[in-house]
């Protein structure tokens, strides 16, 4: 059906008009063909190269005509071509992430210098493909043509050179070209700026920020949201504050694009509240401000807040990008809110948003955390591209979740791939042969890290190491090798130790790991109830005591457990003995039918975790008002029969709530996983997936 064209925009016919005006071909661009028509008939088009070139670049500006302005310039009839014509097209190729197009256009341009020789701007735009490329020897030799024309005068020519080598990872070039310049303007700080940030020298940012204002230079709001974001990245507040000194001073504060660094930065520096007296202080927020905010509240670990803020960006009908669903996808992962999160997956499948590496990872990493393991499989095979991160998301994923040899298999596709693993990705391979006890596989691994593939052994790949000995009762061996470790052990090493020692009731070195722990990091009230466990288990009630009491004395108070388990898509937090639910009576009455049912399987109370001066009637009423004994009776009252129940504890589940939980998934018939401070725990029909090692 032909569109109706508002005919004081077309030529009389039988004579020629004016060249239709550039504004209008570029407010309806569906109206091009037919005006292309009428110019034709008209003979206007064959006859102005001004038409010509304004319906050229009228249908090259909308990506939906970008095939009808490659047909309008590889077919006639048309005049000849011009530079301008070639730069139209170039730029429409770069907009459509064509790159390659743009830069066959420049070559050809080359070949026909006499008729079109490219100018400054297309020598800009051949630069700026190259970055996106990363083609260095290509983008060389356009910096060594535009010498020779003498081109390289021009200010973006200049800066779209420093922007190719810093995309290129040649900052050391993109400085030469900038220092070489007599007297750049904001445009050419700008560029060597952006340069530093791309390639994450924050500082050199800063300093460079610092010489602008020393020689004079005027900076605008790019200068400042690239300064403002390095600062952010440093994580330096006072020196935040001083760059959020000079938005104010020039008035610019208002800025979106600067506000929205601003609000980054301060929940960078962890001023999440002035980041959100920023965020409620816009008049408008788009989707990246809204982003920015919830990322923030994530990165805070203040989840429940990102979660809520994501419900009003969806009030105020903003749609969300990838961006935001992968900081709302991070907050469901930490808080195990499993419903919200298949919600996100289920949004992205809607909307056909495009599976990129970051969001597909963020998939896999909140399955993962979730418990979900099948689930993480089916979305990292559902990816079109995979890199190291993602591989390593379900490594990890799978180690946490009691497969740890699938896990080994995976690492062993990783390779086969050609994907070259990172550090982070051998502490997968190596939580995995912690968590299933695979000692050999371990020591294999940990010594290819540095003979295979250049990777030094950090902190975190000896602590697997201490735990994966400990895990398998060699807690011998794994107190020398914390004797011989080239580094410094850190606290979280002696820990590792002192687990393994009240597992397997060693006594004498849980001692020497507890004092080495207080020399560290005194204030940690798990690694006193452990020693006082490990006393307490040999029979030792003295010790027990005094232990408990050198807590007291230090004003040490046991942390809290707090469990939370997400129903209907709301997310519901419990603490050990809570008194402050509107349920709590048939919660605490179906703990009672828990307990009673349970002992008739087998259950005893473990009360060794209680303090040792009340009856042994209270310890038992103490131990059954754990926070995830609650969570799970909510979970049984109201899930549907057979549904499986998550939940996610703060601290390491206790032994009496780890049998106890056995059980309950017995009796009940029920799936329950647990996800605590260090692993999964998947309980099903009386058992756990990490066979009573955690």
């Amino acid at each position: 059906m032909a569109t109706a064209v508002p005919t004081a925009a077309l030529p009389t016919p039988g004579r020629a008009g004016p060249a239709p005006p550039r504004a209008p071909l570029r407010a309806d661009p569906s109206y091009l063909p037919q005006l292309h028509a009428a110019l034709i008939k008209s003979g206007e088009l064959t006859g102005s190269a001004k038409s010509f070139h304004s319906l050229l670049e009228a249908a090259a500006a909308s990506p939906t005509l970008l095939p009808y302005a490659v047909s309008l310039f590889r077919l006639g009839p048309r005049p000849p071509l011009s530079t301008p014509c070639y730069n139209a097209l170039m730029r429409a190729f770069l907009h459509a992430g064509r790159p390659e197009d743009a830069l066959h256009l420049f070559i050809e341009m080359l070949h026909a210098v006499s008729a079109c020789p490219p100018d400054q701007h297309t020598a800009a735009c051949a630069l700026k493909s190259c970055s996106r490329m990363c083609a260095l020897d290509v983008g060389r030799g356009v910096q060594a043509y535009a010498v020779k024309r003498g081109l390289v005068a021009d200010r973006f020519v200049l800066s779209s050179l420093i922007h190719m080598y810093a995309s290129c990872s040649d900052v050391a070039a993109a400085r030469l070209v900038f220092d070489a310049v007599e007297e750049g303007g904001v445009v050419m700080w700008n560029a060597i700026v952006a340069a530093y940030l791309k390639n994450g020298d924050w500082m050199e940012v800063v300093e460079m920020f610092k010489g602008m204002l020393e020689v004079g230079v005027a900076f605008d709001e790019v200068t400042l949201v690239s300064v403002v974001t390095a600062c952010g990245r440093i994580g330096d507040a006072k020196l935040g504050e001083w760059v959020a000194g000079h938005v104010d001073e020039e008035g610019m504060a208002r800025n979106p694009k600067l506000v929205t660094a601003l609000m980054d930065m301060y929940a960078k520096c962890g001023e999440i509240g002035k980041a959100r007296r920023l965020f409620d202080g816009m008049q408008s927020r788009d989707v990246v401000a809204w982003s920015a905010m919830i990322s923030g509240y994530t990165q805070a670990d203040q989840c429940r807040e990102a979660l809520g803020l994501f419900s009003e960006m969806q009030l105020a009908r903003v749609e969300p990008n990838d961006v935001t669903m992968v900081s709302v996808l991070s907050a469901c992962a930490v808080l195990g809110a499993l419903e919200t999160g298949k919600w996100v997956h289920s949004y992205v499948r809607r909307k056909r948003l495009s599976l990129t590496t970051i969001l597909g990872t963020a998939l896999v990493d909140f399955y993962a955390k979730c418990g979900c393991i099948d689930d993480a499989v089916e979305a990292f095979e559902s990816m079109p591209v995979k890199n190291s991160w993602t591989w390593t998301a379900l490594i990890k994923g799978m180690a946490t979740n009691g497969r740890g040899r699938e896990a080994l298999e995976l690492f062993s596709s990783m390779r086969e791939a050609g994907i070259e693993p990172t550090d982070v990705t051998f502490i997968g391979v190596l939580m995995a042969c912690s968590h299933s006890c695979l000692v050999e596989e371990g020591r294999r691994h940990f010594d290819s890290m540095a003979r295979d593939y250049g990777i030094k052994p950090r902190v975190e790949h000896y602590g697997c190491m201490v735990d994966l000995l400990g895990r398998a009762g060699l807690v011998d061996e794994a107190y020398q090798f914390i004797r011989t470790m080239p580094i410094e052990p850190n606290a979280v090493i002696w820990r590792a130790l002192l687990s393994s020692c009240a597992v397997h009731r060693n006594v004498g070195i849980g001692e020497e790991a507890l004092k080495q722990i207080i020399s560290l990091n005194p204030s940690h009230s798990g690694d006193y109830v452990l020693l006082s466990n490990i006393y307490a288990s040999a029979g030792q009630w003295k010790d027990a005591a005094m232990v408990r009491k050198e807590m007291k004395d230090r004003g040490i108070e046991k942390t809290p457990g707090c469990s939370l388990i997400e129903l209907d898509g709301v997310v519901f937090e419990f603490f050990a003995e809570d008194s402050d639910h509107p349920e709590l009576r048939e919660i605490y009455q179906k703990v009672e039918e828990m307990i009673g049912r349970i002992k008739v399987a087998g259950y005893v109370p473990n009360t060794a975790d209680v303090r040792l001066e009340v009856e042994e009637r209270e310890k038992e009423v103490s131990v059954s008002h754990h926070s995830e004994k609650l969570a799970i009776a909510f979970g049984l009252m109201k899930l549907d029969p057979g549904a499986t129940i998550r939940l996610s504890k703060n601290l390491r589940v206790c032994a009496d709530c780890h049998s106890a939980t056995k059980l309950i998934s017995k009796v009940y018939d029920r799936e329950i996983v647990v996800r605590d401070r260090n692993i999964f725990h998947h309980f099903k029909d009386g058992t756990c997936s990490c066979n009573d090692y955690w």
